[in-house]
């Protein structure tokens, strides 16, 4: 009997998943008359981020997502594996900070 644990998610089409992750944030923001939402994911290591744009690339288990700049931030994009994700957080977006998410092609 193996101990190993599944971890839904940890393989398949990444592409679909931005594509689908990408429609629901459009339907959130249209469902509460939203021009945009903001997104905010939270890694396994309890790390949360507001994303800016999301990829499926490099794929092989892994994607990447552009987190939005504060205050004079370097320009980053992390590539994590799709089993790192903790939860994803579709709301209205904070006045106070940058929003908005754009499903890069």
């Amino acid at each position: 009997m193996s101990h190993a644990i599944w971890t839904p998610g940890a393989a398949g089409p990444l592409d679909e998943f931005v594509a689908r992750l990408s429609r629901m944030v459009a339907s959130f923001a249209l469902e509460h008359g939203l021009e945009q939402a903001e997104v905010r994911l939270e890694l396994a290591d309890g790390s949360r981020h507001v994303l800016a744009a999301a990829t499926p690339e490099p794929g092989f288990g892994f994607f990447s997502f552009v987190p939005h700049r504060s205050g004079g931030e370097e320009p980053r994009r992390v590539i994590v594996p799709i089993g790192a994700v903790k939860t994803i957080e579709i709301s209205a977006p904070d006045t106070e900070q940058p929003f908005g998410f754009v499903a890069a092609e």
